[in-house]
């Protein structure tokens, strides 16, 4: 076999650099690795917790994996704070066409035989709608539970961005994202002693 070389996993790599919530004074910075890790775990559960009190029929697996790449092509356009990225129609238009230029870019970077694995991990727009709404309300539990810690750190910055994600969140029409914040989001602002009393 013809020997192959890749930057793909060099890209994903310095992920970790990305740093989140760029606008904000950040008691403990948030890089885009670690953030994507939360939301795969975060969508997994819920996509459990859908299938086994809701009548749902996803993948739970696959939403898993999908999440953990879903923000890869901050590789390559960094981490649009969210005021900005939807301050204005134009603006959301404009990043919207970067980031589907950024997913065909790092779609070429992978060997050909394994571009039609990666496809629906990087095209946003060829994953099934559920595994997408799934997803993004991961991604929104994830932001409010980084408000909340930087709100119990004492970090007042993020007092309004924790009100809108709680409104947000709240208005679910998701059964399995109000079954997660009523069974896992309280214990969340808990100490470790206070995590151990849970016990």
């Amino acid at each position: 076999m013809k020997e192959i070389t890749s930057s793909f996993y060099a890209y994903l790599s310095r992920l970790r650099w990305i740093k989140r919530w760029g606008l904000k004074r950040n008691a403990h910075d948030e890089n885009v690795m670690e953030h994507s890790w939360e939301v795969s775990v975060i969508a997994h559960t819920l996509a459990l917790i859908k299938n086994r009190y809701y009548d749902g029929k996803v993948d739970a697996n696959a939403i898993a994996t999908a999440a953990l790449y879903h923000d890869i092509t901050e590789v390559i356009t960094g981490d649009l704070p969210t005021p900005i990225k939807y301050h204005s129609p134009e603006i959301s238009a404009a990043y919207k066409r970067i980031e589907h230029q950024a997913e065909i870019e790092l779609l070429a970077l992978l060997p050909v035989e394994l571009r039609e694995d990666f496809q629906a991990l990087i095209h946003h727009d060829q994953m099934p709608p559920e595994h997408v709404r799934i997803i993004k309300a991961a991604d929104k539990i994830s932001a409010y539970l980084k408000c909340q810690a930087e709100l119990k750190a004492g970090n007042s910055e993020f007092e309004t961005a924790a009100e809108q994600l709680a409104v947000t969140i709240g208005a679910s029409e998701q059964p399995e994202v109000i079954f997660f914040m009523k069974t896992f989001a309280p214990s969340c602002g808990l100490t470790l002693d206070g995590l151990m009393k849970t016990y």
